[in-house]
């Protein structure tokens, strides 16, 4: 074997980087490795890559603290990363004790960790070593959900949350396959004990498929075949909510005539990216609480933002609530699209950016701001401790300025990424 001539599981990984990268990709990737044989073969795939490109890689492994075999798991990831080159981080989740959904809690913490990790160290990306079966599981799994489109349309293989760009270049590769590169340059891999234990509905869905004798490439192709009707689905949204949507100060107001008039797909699928596109989450609402919202005869909120039925209207505005606990400098980029900008000669030291909420009633009362209480609440302002300095977009007479990255085409375009 050559590097000209790259093994099917490597000739995959390439076309699947080359596509959501480009034939250059630029700065550094990395790699999340759990000591699984999936993400153990996805570190040796890529180090070859890297080494075809001229690519800077870093590993990364999360340990939950769930299991007691997750140490030496790690460590034998770490000991792969050292054997190929390059650099590992080990990142430590301290909630292994959260109510509720654990095994969702670990995922959200696990991404939340890389994300800040990858921001770190300048990484653009993180690849993911999700494959073909994991696909096919993913799709039985949402059809029991009674998943729509977007659902059945499985993962993607890029998606951008966090700041960074999340890959999963091997959906199209068997586990197998996987097991064959590993066992060709002579490493090992742990088996997660989870994926056998029917308390988990991923376990019991891959022994249904066994069982049933159901193909996972043939579901795995129907569910490419989906995220190609949904894409469809959603650039017809978008077009019709180009003639629908305009911006007020950050806020996303739709022609509620115009909105009302589309089919019902359409019009659920125009909110839902828009509401996405807003509050920066990757994943769009659950169906019946969508439709609850839209429903309802004046207000609702929903996924961080607040949409109020107005007279001639939809209004889809951040929610106060969620973004109170926001605080970054004032030099940087605050819930991800506002900037703000101090008059000449202002120092930035000491200042910091956090929403206006309840100081809004600390402003003169001469202030005459065009925008509802509730987004003004939920909008930037500029402290320094506890004392409010300016509030741009609440006090006309503010010497700040804000500027919002999202624009009508810009929101649209963020919409259709989600």
């Amino acid at each position: 074997m050559t590097p000209a001539d790259p093994s099917p599981p490597q000739a995959a990984l390439e076309t699947a980087l080359r596509a959501a990268l480009g034939p250059q990709p630029g700065g550094p990737v990395g790699i999340a490795v759990s000591g699984g044989g999936d993400s153990m073969a996805l570190m040796v795939l890529m180090a070859e890559w890297a080494a075809r490109h001229g690519i800077a890689l870093a590993a990364v492994s999360v340990n939950h603290g769930l299991r007691p075999e997750s140490r030496a798991e790690i460590a034998a990831a770490a000991a792969l990363a050292a054997r190929l080159g390059l650099a590992h981080d080990t990142l430590h989740w301290q909630g292994a004790r959260a109510r509720g959904n654990l095994m969702d809690a670990a995922r959200q913490a696990r991404r939340s960790l890389i994300a800040a990790w990858a921001q770190e160290r300048g990484v653009q990306a993180v690849a993911l070593g999700h494959t073909l079966e994991d696909q096919a599981e993913t799709l039985l799994m949402r059809i029991a959900r009674g998943s729509g489109v977007d659902g059945l349309a499985g993962m993607a293989p890029a998606r951008r949350w966090g700041g960074i760009t999340w890959l999963r270049p091997l959906l199209t590769t068997r586990r197998e396959a996987l097991r064959e590169v590993l066992r060709g340059c002579g490493a090992d891999w742990a088996e997660d004990p989870t994926n056998a234990d029917p308390r988990f509905a991923r376990a019991r869905t891959r022994r249904a498929m066994a069982q049933l004798g159901l193909d996972p490439a043939r579901l795995a192709r129907s569910a490419g075949q989906m995220a190609q009707a949904r894409d469809a689905l959603s650039q017809a949204a978008l077009d019709a909510g180009g003639g629908i949507l305009r911006m007020q100060a950050g806020d996303a107001l739709l022609d509620r005539a115009g909105l009302e008039a589309l089919p019902q797909e359409l019009r659920e699928r125009l909110v839902a990216q828009l509401l996405c596109a807003l509050s920066g989450q990757p994943y769009r609402p659950r169906l019946q609480a969508l439709r609850r919202a839209l429903a309802a005869p004046t207000r609702a909120t929903l996924h961080g933002c607040l949409l109020t039925w107005q007279p001639r209207t939809l209004r889809i505005a951040r929610e106060w609530k969620a973004v109170a606990g926001l605080c970054t400098p004032v030099d940087a980029l605050w819930d991800g699209r506002w900037r703000l900008h101090p008059p000449p000669g202002t120092p930035a030291t000491g200042h910091s950016i956090r929403a206006l909420g309840r100081a809004i009633d600390r402003l003169p009362v001469a202030a005459a701001p065009t925008l509802p209480q509730s987004s003004l609440m939920a909008s930037p302002a500029v402290w320094r401790g506890t004392e409010l300095v300016a509030a741009p977009l609440a006090d006309p007479g503010s010497r700040w300025r804000a500027s919002c990255r999202q624009g009508p085409l810009d929101l649209l375009r963020g919409a259709l990424s989600h």
